[in-house]
């Protein structure tokens, strides 16, 4: 998970807030730092993840209690933390002080939620949500745990509009340009380090899944041994992954191996922001084992995402599950103005080497 930005980039960040606010989704509650009070509405599996999930992303939401729903028959939370249902739960809010409270119940039907009661919240000025848009709107992702099809079919968001789309590849083709003529030095010297060191190629292809489907090329500066992957089979790569080499590992840090795709930008395969493209082999496999993982395909593939600024770098399907759980956010809500902040957030991984593999 990417630390809180730093003053710099906060600035950035509440300078393009008071520039497109009134145009785009606020995302600044996704860089929030200060510390918000929830109280969850369930004390079943669901509730219990809410409380994982919360405690893995950091001190910056604190769980006040849990309200016990009467038509929940399992008990998965800590008993010390379920609250006394011995007045409403506007008035077990008020008490505990809490901003937000989250409805995480199993069982939906038969009065198994007080929604007077939750509407008498929201009108105290209390956030009223359920897991899904809790997740979305704090943790900047869309679990797959609290995902259902009606929910990705009716819910706002997941707009493919023309001139969406249009802006978006006239900013890929400025960036792109913009970022060859600035880097090309870089892309000598590194193409001259990995002749001396391990020989041609210089160039590694592989054939990745892009929008809709569609199979592409993409290009990228071999970081690996020319043997990485004997007789062809496709092997998960991984952090310290010992097929790279010195060479290679240097320029996975800084994400240079990275610039040859600026070429499949300007070709319209690619975009600068959007979920990383994967290996149909793999491709074939997520999509049987992880529920809505195709949905990824709907927009451009890209040199950077989302789930890479958010996320640290993994090889396996669990991790693509974690991962695409970012993506489906972005996919939902992407914009000009969530590209900016990524592009932003890219920059901030490389100067630190965060997420290297």
């Amino acid at each position: 998970m990417m630390e809180a930005p730093s003053n710099g980039l906060s600035w950035f960040v509440e300078m393009l807030n008071q520039v497109f606010g009134r145009l785009v989704p606020d995302y600044r509650t996704m860089m929030a730092t200060e510390t918000r009070r929830v109280l969850v509405f369930g004390t079943g599996s669901k509730a219990l993840r809410v409380k994982q999930v919360l405690e893995s992303c950091g001190p910056s939401t604190q769980i006040a209690g849990f309200c016990f729903s009467p038509n929940e028959s399992e008990v998965a939370v800590p008993h010390e933390l379920i609250v006394p249902r011995h007045q409403s739960v506007v008035d077990t809010a008020k008490a505990l002080q809490v901003d937000e409270i989250i409805v995480a119940v199993s069982e939906r039907r038969g009065g198994a939620m007080p929604l007077r009661e939750l509407l008498d919240c929201k009108l105290q000025g209390i956030r009223v949500l359920d897991m899904a848009s809790h997740f979305e709107a704090n943790l900047g992702q869309i679990r797959l745990e609290s995902l259902y099809a009606g929910w990705l079919i009716f819910g706002d968001g997941f707009r493919q509009g023309r001139l969406r789309s249009t802006l978006k590849r006239l900013s890929d083709i400025v960036c792109a340009s913009i970022l060859l003529a600035l880097a090309w030095p870089v892309m000598l010297l590194t193409a001259l380090a990995i002749v001396v060191e391990d020989g041609f190629p210089i160039l590694y292809r592989q054939q990745r899944v892009g929008r809709n489907g569609r199979l592409f090329d993409v290009i990228k500066f071999r970081s690996m041994r020319r043997d990485a992957e004997k007789g062809g089979q496709a092997v998960w790569a991984k952090a310290h992954d010992e097929r790279v080499t010195r060479v290679g590992r240097i320029i996975r840090k800084l994400r240079i191996d990275e610039l040859p795709q600026l070429y499949s930008v300007l070709k319209g395969e690619m975009s600068m922001v959007g979920p990383r493209p994967e290996r149909p082999f793999f491709v074939d496999q997520l999509t049987r084992e992880i529920p809505f993982y195709a949905v990824r395909h709907s927009v451009k593939p890209g040199v950077t995402g989302w789930a890479q600024v958010r996320h640290h770098y993994g090889g396996s399907v669990e991790e693509s599950a974690e991962k695409l759980q970012y993506d489906l956010f972005y996919v939902k809500n992407h914009s000009l103005y969530l590209d900016l902040m990524i592009l932003v957030a890219t920059i901030g991984v490389v100067l630190t080497g965060k997420g290297a593999q």
